[in-house]
C-alpha cells in the first residue's frame, strides 16, 4: 500500500467547493503512478520499454464531499495481477482522519505500443509480481 497526499485544487471543484465527480479518476491515476515511482519504476520508464497499461474497467463508489483547498490521501494498492491484466484499488480520505471519500479500482491490461495484448512473460507484470511478495 502507498499513501499519497495532495490538496483539492480550484479547478478540481465546482461552483459550490466541491470536489467534481471525474476527478477522483485523476487522483486514481495519481495514487497509482506514485505507488510505482516509489517502488522504483515509473510509468514513462514502463513505456520506454514498450509496455502500456490503458485502463479497461474503472469504478468509483462516492461516500462522502471534498471542498476546495481540503488535504487528501490517497491510499493505493495492487488487489490482482494476472498475466495479462492488474487492478489498483484506490481510497481517498480526508487527510489525517479514517474518513472516507471513496473508493475504487481501476484495471488495467498490459500491451504493447501497437496496442496488442501481451499475454504472458513480461517485465512489468514480473516486477509487480516481486513487488506484491515482497510487501506481504
Amino acid at each position: 500500500m502507498h499513501i499519497t497526499r495532495t490538496r483539492v485544487r480550484y479547478g478540481e471543484t465546482d461552483k459550490m467547493g466541491v470536489a467534481y465527480y471525474g476527478r477522483y479518476m485523476d487522483w486514481f491515476e495519481m495514487g497509482r503512478s506514485d505507488l510505482c515511482r516509489a517502488n522504483g519504476k515509473s510509468f514513462s520508464l514502463w513505456e520506454e520499454e514498450g509496455i502500456l497499461l490503458p485502463v479497461v474497467e474503472a469504478h468509483c463508489r462516492y461516500k462522502s464531499s471534498l471542498y476546495y483547498d481540503e488535504e487528501i490521501d490517497i491510499e493505493t494498492s495492487i488487489t490482482k495481477l494476472t498475466k495479462i491484466s492488474v487492478v489498483f484499488t484506490c481510497r481517498i480520505f480526508h487527510a489525517g482522519t479514517s474518513k472516507l471519500a471513496a473508493e475504487g479500482y481501476t484495471k488495467h491490461a498490459f500491451t504493447s505500443h501497437d496496442g496488442k495484448l501481451l499475454r504472458e512473460g513480461n517485465p512489468l507484470e514480473r516486477w509487480l509480481s516481486n513487488f506484491l511478495e515482497e510487501s506481504r
